[in-house]
């Protein structure tokens, strides 16, 4: 059984991350409309799907999702969270400092994993 070329690769690991990546941001608003802080889906979820969707393991693959899931887990936070005194995107950014330990470690945690299944798998029948 064959590999599949990179840009194979490539495009069906970005289709999967794309999936993943909104599914775990919609899931993530939705838990925390109930009161569940849940910001590791959006980077966990875009690591699985991207990884599943590949079809080999790929280092490049990898780093994209790690920043992609750092990107989308600080865009969730914001547009689900926004600071109380200016809710604007502007703000947000130059007031990361701000935000609390907990959060931190839900994106250091959600990139970590975005980038280790992101790189997707080897195939044992090879």
């Amino acid at each position: 059984m064959t590999t599949p070329s990179n840009t194979v690769s490539l495009l069906r690991g970005l289709a999967g991350a794309t999936v993943g990546g909104t599914v775990g941001y919609f899931l993530f608003a939705w838990l925390l409309s109930r009161g569940l802080y849940s910001l590791v889906l959006p980077g966990t979820l875009m690591g699985l799907a991207c990884g599943w969707s590949s079809g080999r393991k790929w280092q490049p693959l990898g780093i994209g999702c790690a920043v992609a899931a750092l990107l989308l887990s600080l865009f969730a936070e914001w547009y689900n969270r926004p600071f109380a005194i200016d809710s604007s995107l502007g703000y947000f950014v130059t007031h990361l400092y701000d935000l609390k330990p907990v959060t931190w470690l839900m994106v250091a945690f959600g990139t970590g994993v975005a980038y280790w299944f992101g790189l997707g798998r080897t195939n044992a029948a090879q």
